[in-house]
């Protein structure tokens, strides 16, 4: 299958919509996720286009990696949380929604489970939480 320049990701790397950006470097961008399953979920991309893993370059997985661990780091930090998961999909079939590659990165606490999916966050809470982020990073 062929990459989709019009997903909302390609958008969001080329400011046609809004989002609460937390971090960037020259390959990869980090946003909050505005559905989001934990306080703090943050979603990593590549700013180059790839649909997903499976047509992933080496570098763009190199790239997104290294974004996803600074970021755990990060979102342990700033929201005092004892863990992190990871979550990646690819294709329909297994999860995919947004057809750009992407990795959530999620706080985690003993006892607490995940929200629910498909419930939109007020955007004042993504701004505050990507503020005690990025306060985190430049801390870290």
């Amino acid at each position: 299958m062929s990459y989709d320049s019009d997903n909302i990701f390609a958008k969001i790397l080329r400011d046609e919509i809004p989002s609460s950006r937390v971090y960037e470097d020259d390959e990869t961008l980090a946003f909050m996720d505005i559905m989001p399953r934990a306080n703090g979920h943050v979603l990593v991309i590549p700013k180059t286009p790839c649909r997903n893993i499976l047509d992933a370059s080496e570098q763009q997985l190199a790239s997104c990696m290294a974004t996803a661990q600074k970021l755990s780091h990060a979102v342990m930090t700033a929201f005092g949380a004892g863990g992190v998961t990871v979550q990646q999909f690819n294709e329909a079939i297994g999860g995919q929604e947004v057809f750009h590659l992407h990795f959530h990165i999620l706080p985690r606490y003993p006892g607490v489970a995940l929200l629910p999916p498909g419930q939109m966050e007020d955007t004042e809470v993504l701004t505050a939480n990507a503020e005690k982020i990025r306060a985190a990073l430049a801390d870290g």
